[in-house]
């Protein structure tokens, strides 16, 4: 008892700050690894709102079909395939308990690398890899492209492209460019099919479009294939003065505000927020020392998800990471990976 008396005292003198911080603490350390069962719960619930659905033909006479390392199994009637709760989700045939993979989330909303996640959880590298995109595969097919509306601020990103990865065993890659020498800066040499543009959009109440676009500039064909649809009628469109995006304004009849080199605003029109969010994002990829332009998509919708929500406590972005995660159908296994192509819009 004196040694409580003596936390609680030591606890009252922290500063507001510090006790919020404790109590975030706290809450995280004493309510992960009860959160197994509930988010299996909120998984079955959202899966499975309009009652059982086979993931193999997407049936819906299914019956009970046993139990497998406790573990509810369903038989489908149609195409006589059996599956569980997280069958073609991002966790399936993971040998690991789920309170693993809640401390994996956890190291990626902290923005750790593969390596560090793998020091933390107690895996290889190469699982933590595995694990990684799987998880990033199903969110970005969760939360999709998008959309915009009203005011609506477009711009682009471009990086290198890069063929990252360990080749030494890899019989059928061929680097399809010169190899660069170490540390040549590509960044004075303009815009060239060296690198990948990104298109960014963003609109006034947070909703984002981050896209793989094309290699190298941009056309204004290549804006329509990505915002026709995703664009609402009648929003607004402020950019900088790059007449590519005047003549796809045109193209969807959008209302047009061209920023004027120099200017910041223009009234209630400028680009601060989506060159904002472009300082954010290069901040946040620099710090994983480069990304090959085939995963890249991954940790768009990574920075994308993160954006979304910023402003909830880690326990409740943990929760909803391994939730959305899983909800979707998501079949993609880990040889897959080895032949992946960048994957533009």
């Amino acid at each position: 008892m004196p040694q409580i008396k003596s936390l609680i005292s030591y606890i009252e003198k922290l500063s507001s700050q510090e006790q919020d911080q404790l109590m975030c603490y706290l809450e995280e350390i004493l309510t992960l690894d009860k959160r197994a069962d509930q988010i299996t719960e909120e998984v079955m619930e959202s899966r499975f709102s309009r009652g059982k659905i086979c993931p193999h033909c997407n049936s819906n006479t299914i019956s009970k079909n046993g139990k497998y390392n406790g573990k509810q199994r369903y038989i489908c009637k149609s195409c006589g395939k059996t599956f569980n709760d997280f069958t073609h989700s991002a966790i399936y045939m993971s040998k690991k308990p789920l309170d693993k993979w809640l401390e994996y989330a956890k190291c990626m909303i902290n923005g750790y690398s593969i390596r560090k996640c793998a020091e933390i959880v107690g895996i290889n590298i190469a699982t933590s890899f595995f694990w990684r995109h799987k998880l990033l595969d199903a969110i970005r097919l969760f939360i999709g492209i998008g959309s915009v509306k009203g005011i609506v601020e477009a711009d682009e990103i471009f990086l290198t492209e890069s063929f990252k990865g360990n080749h030494k065993n890899s019989k059928n890659f061929k680097l399809p460019r010169n190899a660069h020498k170490r540390g040549e800066d590509l960044k004075n040499k303009g815009i060239s099919k060296d690198h990948i543009c990104v298109a960014t959009a963003m609109d006034r109440q947070g909703n984002i479009i981050m896209e793989l676009l094309c290699k190298g500039k941009m056309t204004h064909q290549e804006l329509k294939r990505l915002y026709t649809g995703r664009i609402t009628n009648n929003s607004i469109l402020c950019t900088d003065s790059d007449k590519r995006y005047n003549h796809f304004a045109i193209d969807l009849s959008l209302g047009y505000k061209p920023i004027k080199g120099g200017y910041h605003k223009e009234g209630i029109y400028h680009i601060q927020h989506i060159s904002s969010l472009r300082s954010k994002f290069k901040k946040w990829i620099y710090k994983f020392h480069g990304v090959a332009t085939k995963y890249l998509n991954n940790y768009i919708y990574w920075f994308k998800w993160l954006q979304y929500y910023k402003n909830d406590k880690d326990i409740v972005k943990i929760k909803n990471l391994i939730v959305q995660s899983n909800v979707v159908y998501c079949d993609v296994k880990t040889a897959d990976y080895k032949t992946r192509k960048p994957s533009f819009i």
